[in-house]
């Protein structure tokens, strides 16, 4: 004999699978914990913290269950923070994983910054200083300060990398800081002279001499790194137009010119 489903039995059936699996109930399935947060829920937010501007990049769970991860970006500047479920507490500053401390926080900030990738073909090159071959394939501009002490370690570090890698080439750009009171006197003279050598004595800190010509490349630099969201040094610009903020051991910049990391 013949065996037959009926309508009701199939009907049940589809019931208790879309109980069972709510991610095919389709759009209208309910949402929980920080998925249900609102956008003007973290408006709200944002206004109670004085940052009403800043613009929501995203809104989602974080590692710590019951605290969700918000990303905003201000000024050109990339901020998370976090805050619990019911909206009663924030946290600000660094979530670290204990087992690898690995800096989430910073993590997502990279993520979010790597996904806007800088077109170094509008970044002018004609007054940056020049290390390495300027016909290699790997143009890598560095930000830097005359004198920044971790702009020096990185200078250091990019001496090596293009004493044994022919095909990159540094192209790098004076930022003097405001709290740097001579930086901007010898960022200047650096400029005027078209030297690798003064900045070099710069950072050996050697005095050198002041030089005053008819140049705008450093107020153009600042404004340059304003509108990159650069407030500090040394700043990197990969070939691939990510971006990195302060000194890399060489192994480690050395993968990320060549797109390893």
């Amino acid at each position: 004999m013949r065996k037959y489903i009926s309508a009701s039995s199939i009907l049940c059936l589809f019931i208790i699978f879309c109980v069972a699996y709510p991610a095919f109930a389709g759009p209208g399935a309910k949402k929980k914990g920080c998925d249900a947060v609102s956008q003007s829920e973290v408006e709200a937010i944002l206004k109670n913290i004085n940052a009403k501007d800043a613009k929501i990049l995203h809104i989602k769970k974080s590692p710590l269950a019951g605290i969700c991860e918000a990303a905003v970006e201000k000024g050109g500047q990339t901020a998370v923070f976090y805050f619990d479920i019911a909206k009663t507490h924030l946290i600000f500053g660094n979530l670290v994983e204990v087992k690898t401390m690995t800096n989430l926080t910073d993590k997502s900030i990279t993520e979010i910054k790597d996904k806007k990738r800088v077109d170094t073909s509008k970044i002018p090159l004609t007054s940056a200083l020049v290390l390495g071959e300027a016909k290699a394939g790997k143009k890598v501009i560095i930000f830097t300060d005359p004198d920044c002490p971790f702009c020096s370690d990185l200078h250091k570090v990019i001496k090596q990398i293009s004493d044994k890698r022919k095909d990159i080439v540094f192209y790098i750009k004076m930022l003097p800081m405001p709290f740097h009171k001579d930086a901007g006197w010898k960022s200047k003279s650096i400029v005027c002279n078209n030297s690798l050598q003064l900045l070099q004595d710069c950072f050996d800190k050697k005095e050198i001499a002041k030089t005053d010509c008819n140049t705008e490349e450093i107020d153009n630099n600042l404004k340059l790194a304003k509108s990159l969201g650069i407030d500090g040094t040394p700043a990197i610009i990969l070939p691939d137009g990510r971006f990195r903020m302060g000194a890399r051991p060489e192994e480690e910049l050395t993968k990320l010119i060549d797109g390893k990391m």
